[in-house]
């Protein structure tokens, strides 16, 4: 596999371009799609550890306390794999922008997202400009400051 290919999503090696390589290259997407493969197999491997979990732990505890510890942990197991679903769902939305040749680029302006953001956030769809701006738009139409 590539030196970027990612075992461990908090290690890997940040893409450096060259001078004269075009933004969103091909080494770029690969890149990228080795990114996000990672994660999404990664989500996959967690939500295979939480069924086994659970599946392990369901013991019928005769503690009405520890019942309702173990079904806090549960649901608190099973509200963080919610989430990595919608992050699943982003990650494949991703990976098919990078087929079409869209990725990479804002979904609101068109501009160039950027080779660092991407790293920070593979799945972003915006520029930091839009993006701050659709938070503060956000901020005002939820009232939160």
């Amino acid at each position: 596999m590539s030196q970027n290919t990612i075992d461990d999503l908090t290690t890997f090696k940040p893409y450096e371009a060259s001078p004269d390589e075009e933004y969103m290259s091909d080494a770029q997407l690969t890149h990228f799609e080795s990114i996000l493969k990672a994660w999404k197999q990664q989500l996959a491997g967690d939500a295979e550890s939480t069924k086994t979990y659970i599946q392990d732990e369901s013991a019928a505890l005769s503690d009405t306390n520890d019942r309702a510890t173990q079904e806090e942990e549960f649901a608190l197991a099973l509200r963080t794999r919610d989430r990595e679903r919608k992050l699943v769902r982003k990650i494949d939305k991703s990976l098919a922008e990078i087929s079409k040749g869209d990725y990479g680029f804002c979904e609101t302006c068109g501009v160039e997202i950027g080779l660092r953001r991407l790293e920070a956030r593979p799945t972003a769809t915006q520029c930091i400009d839009c993006k701050t701006l659709s938070e503060i738009k956000e901020r005002q139409n939820w009232g939160h400051s």
